[in-house]
């Protein structure tokens, strides 16, 4: 049973910067890629970021690029996000989600690609 517990998340200011974690258990956390999502209140989950099982291979949404950063320690099961100059607009619940199969890259950015998600952690940005 594959678990994903997302932490982190909190109360910033505009400008500040917040690191998020998912913790990986129930199947061998390096075989696997991992993503970021999130929601806010009346949108469409959206694909953050992602990175491939060795960490190597990152991808980001536009509008975080430069700003965000994945990364993955194998050793300890844990994905991160680094955020940096956050805006009110990064304002949302953020998910980690993998897919299932094993060195699956997925070939979108949709939800649809992944099949484990955590319960998420609430970012909030004060302007």
């Amino acid at each position: 049973q594959v678990q994903l517990v997302e932490s982190g998340g909190g109360l910033v200011q505009a400008g500040d910067a917040l690191t998020l974690s998912c913790a990986y258990s129930g199947r061998t956390f390096s075989l696997y890629y991992m993503g970021w999502f999130r929601q806010a209140p009346g949108k469409e989950r959206e694909f953050v970021a992602g990175t491939d099982w060795t960490g190597s291979s990152t991808n980001y949404a536009e509008s975080v690029k430069g700003r965000f950063t994945i990364s993955r320690d194998n050793a300890r099961n844990t994905v991160y996000l680094q955020m940096n100059s956050l805006t009110p607009e990064d304002a949302a619940v953020y998910y980690c989600a993998s897919p299932a199969t094993v060195y699956y890259f997925p070939r979108t950015t949709t939800r649809g690609e992944y099949d484990y998600w955590g319960q998420g952690t609430q970012v909030t940005v004060s302007s």
